[in-house]
């Protein structure tokens, strides 16, 4: 018989649920506790495994149970929760919380998941340290605007100068820690223009399955595919929801740079604005291009400036987001 896990993760606990079995599991967040936990599955014939993404405290048991060769699905904890809302579940405990993932297991369509290596795990990583300084430079940045005293100035001045030091040394770590990783796809990626080593290292970190799934996937990945809002003859705006924020967030980024030197995408954009659409609508729908054209020049080989192509005239779903 098959049987389906769901775990309930917080920083010191992991709480397990063995459907339909009714199996309450309960062991540390630590190897120890994996060790105990892997044990006990043994008993089962487990077929998936589902648990929420909970801040990084779920990726050391997510990489223990790949690497025992289970069948691990990580979700978003809003989708988790609106799925026990669909079931009528208000109460919420850990133990409740596990039951109610190892249905989601159950009923959940069967999906591809990628192993995360040790090496794309500590680029992830570093890229996230970059993150946080450069939004501590820039909120040091304000703070020095609004500073009323030449000390309180100083000192802000002195943050500023480590921050930038610090980011230098992540940055450095970065490139080293991308070429150890030799990913091919880092090296297409930066031959873009807009996108240098931080932005290539968090598309092939924070969206591993670029290049090896389809357009639509890839869109809907990140975030910037629309979805129709239709019902009987009523046919609703269609609009963009869900994805990966930082993804989106870097590809945004990217795509501010890439619309001046790119000579289509600037185009697309500049066609989208004279027909009256809002410059983040415009942005939406170049950004869209934008991460397609990516895919498809990772997945087939071919070199960025065949991937361009001229747009069609009309206004495409995309441009009708937001």
């Amino acid at each position: 018989m098959a049987s389906f896990l769901g775990i309930d993760v917080s920083s010191r606990s992991l709480d397990g649920w063995v459907r339909p079995q009714a199996v309450r599991i309960a062991v540390s967040n630590n190897p120890a506790g994996f060790e105990e936990l892997e044990r006990t599955l043994r008993k089962f014939s487990i077929k998936r495994i589902l648990l929420e993404a909970t801040g990084g405290y779920e990726r050391d048991v997510l990489r223990f149970l790949q690497d025992a060769g289970y069948k691990v699905i990580r979700v978003n904890p809003a989708r988790a929760r609106k799925f026990a809302d669909s079931m009528g579940v208000k109460a919420k405990t850990d133990a409740i919380d596990a039951e109610v993932l190892a249905h989601y297991a159950e009923v959940i369509p069967d999906q591809p998941t990628l192993q995360i290596s040790p090496d794309r795990a500590l680029l992830r990583e570093l890229l996230m340290q970059r993150d946080r300084l450069v939004q501590q430079r820039d909120d040091d940045r304000r703070r020095l605007k609004q500073a009323q005293s030449l000390v309180v100035a100083n000192f802000l001045k002195a943050n500023l100068q480590h921050f930038r030091s610090q980011i230098r040394l992540v940055e450095q770590e970065i490139n080293q820690q991308a070429a150890k990783l030799n990913d091919e796809r880092i090296a297409r990626l930066t031959q873009v223009k807009g996108i240098g080593m931080v932005t290539a290292g968090k598309l092939v970190a924070l969206l591993p399955e670029i290049g090896r799934v389809e357009s639509r996937e890839i869109a809907s990945l990140v975030g910037v595919a629309p979805f129709n809002h239709d019902s009987g003859k009523s046919l609703g705006k269609r609009s963009i929801t869900g994805g990966r924020l930082e993804v989106r967030r870097t590809l945004y980024m990217a795509l501010l740079v890439a619309v001046k030197y790119n000579p289509a995408l600037k185009a697309r954009y500049e066609a989208l604005r004279g027909r009256g659409k809002l410059a983040k609508v415009a942005l939406v729908a170049c950004m869209r291009t934008f991460i397609v054209r990516l895919n498809a020049m990772i997945k087939t080989g071919t070199p960025w400036r065949d991937l361009i192509l001229p747009q069609p005239a009309g206004t495409t779903q995309v441009e009708k987001a937001a």
